[in-house]
């Protein structure tokens, strides 16, 4: 077991150690929530999860607008 300066020292290098791995990982979450929208409206480039979602905010946002494809075979 590292007493005294040994284990100070021990503690700024592990310190240094984790400070680097984290800044090394960069955004994680920040990525992460980006590459989960998947879906784009088609009229207001707003970015959404999953396609019941998406179809809720078409029909709430842009009722005057059809309806895309994709979104026509979609329960909500």
């Amino acid at each position: 077991m590292a007493r005294g300066h040994q284990k100070f020292q021990s503690q700024q290098k592990n310190a240094k150690k984790q400070a680097e791995i984290k800044k090394s990982k960069g955004h994680d979450q920040k990525t992460a929530a980006k590459a989960a929208l998947v879906y784009t409206c088609t009229v207001c480039r707003t970015q959404m999860p999953d396609p019941k979602t998406f179809k809720q905010h078409f029909e709430s946002k842009h009722p005057k607008s059809p309806m895309p494809p994709e979104l026509v075979n979609v329960e909500v």
